[in-house]
């Protein structure tokens, strides 16, 4: 039988190997219809259903075309499930000592509202700069193909800023 002491810094690394199979595993899985999805949201003239979609991007780049943006999508929501998981628990720590055994049990749906939130914040931080690379390589035909092309592209062109401003539209949904 295998266990560790609640809040214990092994549990906050566990919550966070938790989040990136859940969220890194999960979402790269699903990377071909995110495609499609961003793509037809990008140019509706072009891609008009998922099926349409699929057939389209099969046709100009073939079936390995279906898996562009696989790289920031793991590397991302790996970080933000690091993030999310982790830190809610940090967080429902932090704020159930705050609030004294007694209260944090009274009013826990807040508290775990204001852990999920709070780790929520901070774990579209870590997803940003990937998000932003993703959406580049998958929408923007010829800006770049990897990851390892578009994350210097990008810096060249708006600096840090760019890997940044899709935060705030994160922290909305």
């Amino acid at each position: 039988e295998y266990s560790c002491e609640y809040g214990s810094l092994q549990f906050y690394a566990l919550c966070g190997v938790g989040g990136v199979l859940s969220c890194g595993l999960t979402h790269t899985g699903v990377v071909p219809l995110d495609l499609v999805k961003c793509r037809m949201q990008v140019d509706p003239q072009k891609y008009k259903s998922i099926f349409n979609g699929f057939s389209v991007t099969i046709k100009e780049d073939g079936v390995r075309g279906l898996a562009k943006g696989w790289a920031p999508t793991f590397i991302g929501y790996s970080m933000q499930g690091l993030c999310k998981f982790g830190f809610y628990e940090v967080f429902k720590i932090l704020y159930g000592n705050m609030l004294g055994e007694e209260n944090a049990f009274l009013w826990r749906t807040s508290l775990y509202l204001a852990a999920s939130a709070s780790a929520e914040f901070f774990a579209d931080i870590a997803l940003a700069p990937m998000e932003a690379a993703k959406v580049r390589i998958q929408t923007q035909p010829g800006y770049a193909n990897t990851l390892r092309q578009a994350l210097p592209k990008m810096f060249a062109e708006e600096g840090i800023w760019a890997f940044y401003k899709g935060v705030a539209p994160l922290w909305m949904r």
